[in-house]
């Protein structure tokens, strides 16, 4: 954490004509939450002004050219670019993507260089960020490439957690992609996750199966048999508490999702329709399994609504204070897993003689 004792929250703009600039602004116009963290927004004064004109609100930044400028208790503005930009809400543009993506690899560096404690990311469009530069499907493989670790897309709320053995593969790919090591991986990655940064002893994992009803006992597919089961048979024999696979079908009706601390789903769409469904505008998208900390919020630009003033925060909100905590856990987990009997005997459960 930095010398202020105050988490650092870089924030990246995400599509500049997408809800980005909204959330972020209507988040802190709430100043108490400028008692939590301190905020740093990678992108320009300039633009933010434009946007704090446009929705109408009284909201004071400090604009700064280095992170070394930061100040506790104001809204930091680092400016990644001093040019004005043109904003059509709305509207797919490339050079907004290309703006999107100098703020997120100018806040990814802040977050390798330690300048920034943890990330959130305001949501980009998949198509308007491709360039000969950048060509990756989302923030989740960027980062995966940037920092250590094994990325894992792991969907949170107060009540659900929802991982994926494969995120951003089309379906016709998804049985070929999920083989015993990738399951193994993203596995044993979300249950490093569940006790490091979010304090679970002994997660409870369920795992959905790849085909309709599992297979159906080949009927519908056979890779459940050969590959799912025999993984999952094994890491249980590896200490692991692991339930599945079971049907998808009818796992979230039945709220059997409420026993277990994760659920994994085998792709995209099997994970996030029931998550958005349960979830949807408070649920948070953390990347696990990475050295550092990254949020985001539930939802993508919204073209629809944007510019309109009627975006919920409500998500990108609780993915700063998601962040924040799961920033500290870790924190506290790095330091019992160093020094595990000093923790103990300040405690007082060291036995005397």
């Amino acid at each position: 954490m930095s010398k202020q004792d105050k988490i650092i929250v870089g924030i990246s703009i995400g599509d500049l004509n997408g809800i980005g600039s909204e959330i972020i602004l209507k988040t802190f116009d709430d100043v108490r939450m400028l008692e939590f963290c301190t905020p740093v927004i990678f992108a320009s004064v300039k633009l933010m002004s434009f946007y704090k004109k446009h929705f109408g609100m009284n909201i004071n930044f400090h604009g700064i050219d280095n992170l070394d400028k930061i100040i506790p208790k104001k809204i930091n503005v680092l400016n990644v670019w001093k040019e004005q930009v043109d904003i059509n809400f709305g509207k797919e543009d490339f050079k907004a993507g290309e703006y999107a993506i100098k703020s997120l690899t100018n806040a990814v560096n802040a977050l390798k260089t330690h300048q920034i404690d943890i990330l959130v990311t305001a949501p980009i469009n998949k198509s308007c960020i491709q360039s000969e530069t950048f060509r990756f499907p989302g923030h989740t493989d960027y980062l995966n490439q940037e920092l250590e670790g094994d990325s894992l897309m792991l969907m949170i709320s107060e009540t659900l957690r929802v991982g994926l053995l494969t995120d951003h593969v089309a379906v016709k790919d998804v049985s070929a992609a999920i083989t015993r090591e990738l399951i193994e991986k993203k596995i044993n990655t979300i249950h490093k996750s569940l006790i490091q940064d979010f304090g679970t002893e002994k997660p409870r994992i369920a795992v959905l199966g790849i085909n309709p009803h599992t297979g159906d006992n080949g009927v519908i597919g056979n890779e459940d048999d050969t590959v799912l089961r025999p993984t999952l048979d094994n890491l249980r024999n590896n200490g692991k508490t692991i339930f599945g696979p079971y049907a998808a079908d009818s796992f979230f009706g039945s709220g059997n999702y409420k026993n277990f601390d994760v659920i994994i789903a085998s792709y995209h769409d099997q994970g996030l329709i029931p998550f958005k469904t349960l979830a949807f505008g408070s649920g948070v998208n953390y990347t696990a399994g990475l050295d550092k900390v990254r949020t985001s919020p539930d939802h993508g630009t919204a073209f629809d609504i944007a510019g309109k003033n009627t975006a919920d925060f409500s998500s990108f909100r609780a993915a700063i204070f998601n962040g924040i905590e799961i920033f500290k856990k870790r924190k506290e987990y790095k330091k019992i897993s160093q020094n595990p009997m000093k923790i103990t005997k300040k405690r007082g459960y060291v036995k005397k003689n």
